[in-house]
Parts: C-alpha cells; structure tokens; sequence
C-alpha cells in the first residue's frame, strides 16, 4: 500500500542513557536514518523513561510545537517564560517555542520512573510568542472511543497548537472498533499504539508500533485486544 508506512517497534532508533532510556520513532539526536526524518508536519516522536531523580538540563527551542504525554509518574517543568509546573500521568502539556524559549524537564521522584511520549510538530507560522500550556485529561473519556485532545482551535476539547493537527487517544476492551473520519484535506494519520493489538485500515500493530496513512478520509480502527492507542493527525505539508 503506497499510502501507509509501517514503523515497527523494533525497528525504531534507542539509545540507553543510563539515566534516561529513549525509543525514537523518528531521526534525532545521534540517530539517524534518512527515511525516518519525519511524517508530514510530524518531526518527533520519541518514547522516554528517566530514571528517579533524573532529567534534561536547561535547553533551547525554537519554532516547534511541543507535546509532552506523561505515561506514568511525574514531569517537573521550569521554562523561560516564568512557568514552573508538574506534569502527571494523565495531562497533556504543550509548548510553543516560537521566538525562541528554555526549558528543563527531570522526574521530582527519588522512587519511581517517569514514562512521557515527547512529540514535535512543524508550526503553521513562525516566530509566534512563546506559549505554555497544560490541562488534565478525564480519562473516562477514552473509553472504547476516541477523545479529542489536541486541535488547532483554543475552543476545542484539549490543548491547542499553531498547526491544522488533531490528536486523539483511546482505551478500548477487545474487539471495540471505531470510524476516524480525517478533519482536513490532504492531512494524514501516524497512530502510535501504547499498549496492546489495534487494527487500522487492516494493518495489523502490536505494542510500540507506529503507523503513518494518507490519502485517506477516514480510519476503520479494531481492537484486537485491550489496547490503548494515540492518533496524530497531521498535514502533510509543512
């Protein structure tokens, strides 16, 4: 199928920090592979766990849209704009860099791990003010559907960035199946499966897998098991 392209969970990049044990499912850092740079406005995707105590000293950003998704434990932020937050499993945190913005990120435990998907998004306008922003997601509203928690619009369930991007994550029993039907012309869908068997468009993922689909309007999603799953739709174009 010219329109899918499948990213096993084997397949993807890793490095093992000691203190920090990362999955990329796109080029970074000292990984690269110059077939997997990005999938449309997608650039990064990438799977983190940081040891107790842990974290990324104070870095730069710019002209990126931000996601963080905490999987399990706690995410201490401190920017340059003034914000010092925790971030939870269960929240969603988005910052755009714009103009330019410092960050640190490390996990407040001295107990437990922190789990986090950090993903980056091409804006839809450069140098825009740097913003922060982070809400709680009801996790009830994933169940056996698909909840809205990233769009373009402020008014919008979720957060919301500088792109034509909508993110949905569900938590399905097995044998639950879902219609994603896309909300804008020529965008696709990377779905990312976090746990368990989904099926989309009759490719079958397993646990970590990464799935890009276009030229498309519309997902056809099964659970083959209890599953949870992140869709990232984005343009194409960036």
């Amino acid at each position: 199928m010219e329109n899918t392209i499948i990213h096993k969970a084997n397949t993807r990049g890793h490095a093992d920090h000691g203190w920090l044990n990362a999955y990329h499912s796109f080029s970074f850092a000292s990984w690269y592979n110059p077939e997997r740079v990005q999938f449309g406005a997608l650039r990064v995707l990438n799977d983190d766990t940081i040891a107790a105590g842990m974290g990324f000293g104070t870095h730069p950003h710019d002209n990126m849209e931000i996601i963080t998704i905490p999987l399990e434990g706690d995410l201490a932020h401190t920017d340059s704009m003034g914000n010092t937050e925790t971030i939870k499993s269960g929240d969603i945190q988005v910052m755009s860099a714009g103009t330019g913005v410092k960050h640190s990120e490390f996990n407040p435990n001295a107990d437990q791990r922190t789990k986090l998907l950090q993903i980056w998004v091409y804006p839809n306008k450069q140098n825009v003010e740097p913003r922060y922003q982070q809400i709680t997601l009801n996790a009830e509203d994933r169940k056996n559907k698909l909840q809205q928690i990233l769009s373009p619009n402020a008014d919008d369930s979720g957060v919301w960035i500088h792109q034509d991007a909508w993110f949905h994550l569900g938590k399905f029993d097995k044998g639950i199946s879902a219609t994603y039907d896309l909300k804008k012309e020529g965008n696709g869908v990377y779905a990312f499966i976090l746990s368990g068997n989904v099926t989309i468009n009759g490719q079958e993922l397993e646990t970590r897998d990464g799935c890009g689909i276009w030229d498309v309007k519309s997902l056809d999603i099964k659970a083959g098991s209890d599953a949870e799953f992140l869709l990232m739709e984005i343009p194409m174009q960036h």
